[in-house]
C-alpha cells in the first residue's frame, strides 16, 4: 500500500471525516425529532383550540371563531353561510394536511351536531423556522469539520512529533559512524519499541559492513597480488624473442585474460563499496575503452563470415573508472562476438550512446524481459553462467546508464548503452 500524504495530513482528515460523520447524525436525530416535536405540539394546539370553539359555540351559538395570521377557521352548515373550498368539503373529522391555493395547511375537523368546523393552520411558518433550523445545522456540521480538522491537525503534530524525530535522525544515519542508542530518547510505547528495533537492526547492519570491508579488503589483496604475478610472468614470456606461435597466443591469451581478471576484481570493489554520491573520479574516454574491449573478444568472432564495422563517430567521455566502463561494453560485444556466427555487427559510438547491431539468432520475446536477470539462461545461451548482463545492468543502474535492448528471433538484436557523456569532443570516423 502506498501512502501518497503524510501522517500528520491523513490524522487531520480523519478527525475531520469522523467530526463531519458524528456531527451529521446528530444534526439529522435533532432535525427529525425537533420537527416531531413541533408538528406534535401543532396537533395539540389546534385540537385545544378546536375544542375551545366548540365549547363557546355550544354555550352561545354566535360565538366568533379564532383567527390569526396562520389560523383560519370555517363552519359549514346546512343552513349555509361561507362557501367552503372542495377540498375542504372531502375531508371527514379528525386531522389532515393539504394544500389551497398553492399555501400548505394542516386541518382539524369537527363535527358539531349538523355543522362541520374546519381549523386551518398556515405551514409557512413552519416551514421557515424548519429552514433556519436545517440552516442552523448545516453550519454547525461544517464548523464542527473545521474544528475538527484543526483539532487533528494539532494533536496529529504532538503524535507525529517523536515519529518525525525518530524519522530524521534515521535520514541523518552514515554507514560506519558510531551511533548511539536512540531507543533511550523516547518514550516506551510504539515509537520506543520501533527505536528499539532500529538500534538492533543498526547493530547488525555495522556488524555486516565491517564484515564486508574485510572482505573487500582481503579480496583486493589476496586476488591482486596473484593477477600481478600472472600479468607480469606473461609479459616477460612474451618479450621472448624464442616463444613459438602457437606458444605465443596461448600467452597472450593467459595475459589477456589476467588484465581482464583484474581489472573485473577493480569494478566489483567498486560496486561493493557504498554510493556516497561522489562522482571525484577521472574522465574516460570512451572511444579508447570500446577500441580495446573490441581487440580484447575479437578472438571470439568466428574465423570467416561475419563482417565487423567500427564507427567512432564522436569521442565522448564518462566520469566512471575505466574498469567500470569495460565491464558493461564487454558484456555486449562478448554477446555480439559469441552469437554472432554469420552476417554483419556493427558498433557505432555516438555522442551519448554506444550502440551494438548484429544478425545473430536474436531473442525470443519471451525471454527478452528476463535477460538482465541474475543466472538467467535463454534458449540461445545454455551454456552461460547468466551473470554478464545483470552485472552490466547493476553497474549501469549505478552509474545512472541505461541498456536498451531490442530483439526478434532470428533476426538479430540492437543494444544501446545510454551514458551520461562529461564532455563532447568533435565527432571522429574510424573504421
Amino acid at each position: 500500500m502506498r501512502f501518497r500524504h503524510s501522517l500528520r495530513f491523513r490524522a487531520a482528515v480523519a478527525f475531520a471525516a469522523f467530526g463531519a460523520f458524528v456531527s451529521l447524525l446528530l444534526s439529522i436525530a435533532v432535525f427529525f425529532a425537533a420537527r416531531d416535536i413541533e408538528r406534535r405540539l401543532l396537533s395539540e394546539t389546534l385540537a385545544v383550540e378546536l375544542e375551545d370553539f366548540l365549547a363557546r359555540r355550544s354555550r352561545r351559538p354566535g360565538a366568533l371563531p379564532p383567527v390569526t395570521q396562520a389560523l383560519r377557521t370555517f363552519v359549514a352548515s346546512p343552513q349555509g353561510g361561507a362557501s367552503i373550498p372542495p377540498a375542504l368539503s372531502a375531508l371527514e373529522p379528525g386531522f389532515h394536511q393539504l394544500s389551497l391555493h398553492g399555501r400548505g395547511y394542516y386541518a382539524a375537523v369537527a363535527q358539531q351536531g349538523s355543522d362541520r368546523i374546519y381549523l386551518l393552520y398556515d405551514k409557512a411558518q413552519l416551514n421557515r423556522r424548519e429552514r433556519w433550523l436545517l440552516t442552523f445545522l448545516v453550519v454547525g456540521v461544517l464548523a464542527m469539520s473545521v474544528l475538527s480538522a484543526a483539532g487533528g491537525l494539532w494533536l496529529a503534530a504532538r503524535i507525529v512529533t517523536p515519529v518525525s524525530e525518530l524519522a530524521r535522525r534515521i535520514r541523518d544515519l552514515r554507514i560506519g559512524q558510531t551511533v548511539q542508542p536512540m531507543a533511550l530518547d523516547f518514550s516506551a510505547d510504539e515509537v520506543g519499541e520501533l527505536a528499539r528495533h532500529f538500534d538492533r537492526y543498526m547493530e547488525r547492519l555495522h556488524a555486516f559492513v565491517e564484515r564486508e570491508r574485510a572482505f573487500t579488503a582481503d579480496l583486493s589483496h589476496e586476488l591482486r597480488t596473484p593477477l600481478a604475478v600472472i600479468e607480469g610472468a606473461s609479459e616477460i614470456s612474451l618479450d621472448d624473442p624464442k616463444l613459438g606461435g602457437r606458444t605465443r597466443q596461448r600467452m597472450e591469451r593467459i595475459a589477456r585474460a589476467a588484465r581482464q581478471m583484474s581489472e573485473l576484481t577493480q569494478a566489483l570493489l567498486v560496486l561493493a563499496r557504498e554510493d556516497t554520491g561522489d562522482r571525484r573520479v577521472p574522465a574516460t574516454n570512451v572511444g579508447t575503452v570500446l577500441e580495446d574491449v573490441v581487440e580484447g573478444h575479437r578472438h571470439l568472432l568466428a574465423a570467416e563470415g561475419v563482417q565487423l564495422t567500427v564507427d567512432l563517430a564522436a569521442d565522448p567521455t564518462v566520469l566512471a573508472p575505466a574498469a567500470v566502463l569495460q565491464i558493461v561494453l564487454g558484456n555486449l560485444v562478448r554477446n555480439a562476438f559469441c552469437y554472432t556466427k554469420r552476417g554483419s555487427i556493427l558498433i557505432r559510438l555516438e555522442a551519448d550512446r554506444a550502440i551494438l547491431e548484429d544478425t545473430g539468432p536474436g531473442i525470443a520475446a519471451a525471454e527478452l524481459p528476463r535477460i538482465f536477470e541474475r543466472h538467467f539462461h535463454g534458449t540461445q545461451s545454455p551454456r552461460g553462467t547468466g551473470i554478464g548482463l545483470a552485472l552490466a545492468k547493476r553497474v549501469c543502474e549505478r552509474q545512472g546508464w541505461q541498456i536498451d535492448v531490442q530483439s526478434r528471433s532470428g533476426q538479430g538484436t540492437r543494444m544501446e548503452l545510454v551514458f551520461r557523456p562529461s564532455a563532447h569532443a568533435a565527432p571522429a570516423t574510424s573504421g
